[in-house]
């Protein structure tokens, strides 16, 4: 019985022998080259995806056939190409080297190689591992979105390669410091308006440089006024009143009049909106544009509103010989804005500034008739 078994194996091609042996070889039986001095194939190969990778095999002058396999496909067997694959190719058959390259690697080829060499009739194999590393891929993220303040926010950041890349999350803010979350997901509870903006997911292997993407995150809030001021005019100026303040989505403004709205169509008046602020320009003040206006900011989360008053100043009408005393003295009379202060001497002074030099004038007229 054993005769007939190796008459058979004898009858079998050495390169399907070779194969067979390397069939037992990834089925965990160990294979022996041989002689201690026969040269083995490198332990493995490390080659990033899309590079090319060469599979060595060192051989001397006793191998007399030699072939490469894949598992157990044969690739090539002496000059010969078995494998359909135009990216395999053979690069050295010497005397002392027999070696192939992989080009354009991906992660499919990854796996054991065995080189079989056939001395004196007797196969011998070694083996190769082929590793390839795939640089670091966010292959899904989450879209861009909008949220009311004071919801929570769920982001998702997933990547490939291999090794494993490491996901972190950062949100892209001076205030910010250091990651938000080390992993796949980052959850926001409760946020808040001073949150909205870019965040950030980085995915890293060291293989190549990470891949980065960011999704924005627009936190939306009702509008609060930050500031609206009472004016002094005098009569027959132009006046301004304006009204700031801060929402998402911007607010639309509105200006009222006791409970009339006031807009372009009045004559003499132009209301201006931006996206965080509102003007009403007087042109020409009149006595019926004195008054209390309300600035309404809205939008669809709220509102916030605000009283401005366009109160009269009076501009001082002194005659060319007392102008220059008298410049710049304007004394609010009209409307909560005038505000009196009783110890300031200054506008008193103002005041009795024009009698004191009609004293002086008449005292000097009547200095050279008084008799001592």
């Amino acid at each position: 019985m054993d005769t007939l078994r190796a008459r058979m194996l004898h009858s079998v091609p050495w390169f399907i022998l070779s194969g067979m042996t390397a069939m037992c070889l990834l089925q965990g039986v160990p294979v022996r080259s041989g002689d201690p001095g026969f040269p083995k194939a490198m332990d493995n190969v490390t080659v990033r995806q899309g590079d090319s990778a060469i599979l060595r095999c060192t051989v001397d002058n006793r191998v007399t056939r030699v072939a490469w396999l894949n598992r157990s496909t044969i690739l090539y067997t002496g000059n010969d190409k078995w494998s359909i694959d135009n990216r395999v190719i053979l690069v050295a058959n010497t005397k002392s080297q027999y070696s192939i390259e992989i080009q354009n690697v991906d992660i499919y080829d990854e796996g054991p190689y065995t080189c079989s060499v056939q001395t004196d009739h007797h196969p011998k194999t070694s083996r190769v591992h082929l590793i390839v590393q795939v640089p670091p891929r966010i292959v899904e993220i989450s879209s861009n979105i909008a949220v009311n303040e004071g919801n929570n926010v769920s982001l998702s950041c997933i990547a490939t390669g291999r090794p494993e890349p490491v996901v972190n999350w950062r949100y892209l803010s001076p205030k910010a410091h250091g990651f938000m979350s080390e992993d796949e997901y980052l959850e926001i509870t409760g946020i808040t308006r001073e949150q909205s903006g870019l965040y950030e997911c980085s995915a890293a292997n060291d293989v190549s440089i990470p891949d980065v993407r960011r999704v924005k995150v627009t936190v939306n809030y009702a509008p609060y006024i930050l500031d609206a001021r009472n004016i002094g005019v005098p009569l027959g100026h132009q006046g301004i009143l304006q009204c700031d303040a801060l929402a998402v989505p911007a607010a639309d403004f509105f200006w009222y009049k006791e409970d009339k709205r006031l807009t372009d169509s009045r004559k003499g008046v132009k209301v201006e909106n931006r996206e965080t602020y509102s003007r009403v320009t007087f042109f020409n003040v009149s006595e019926q544009d004195y008054g209390n206006y309300t600035c309404v900011a809205m939008n669809r989360l709220g509102h916030s509103n605000a009283s401005v008053i366009l109160f009269e100043i009076y501009q001082s009408t002194s005659s060319p010989l007392l102008q220059e005393e008298t410049t710049a003295a304007l004394t609010p009379l009209k409307g909560p804005g005038a505000v009196h202060d009783g110890n300031s001497g200054s506008p008193r002074c103002l005041l009795f500034a024009p009698l004191s030099l009609l004293l002086l004038l008449c005292l000097s007229l009547l200095l050279p008739h008084v008799q001592f």
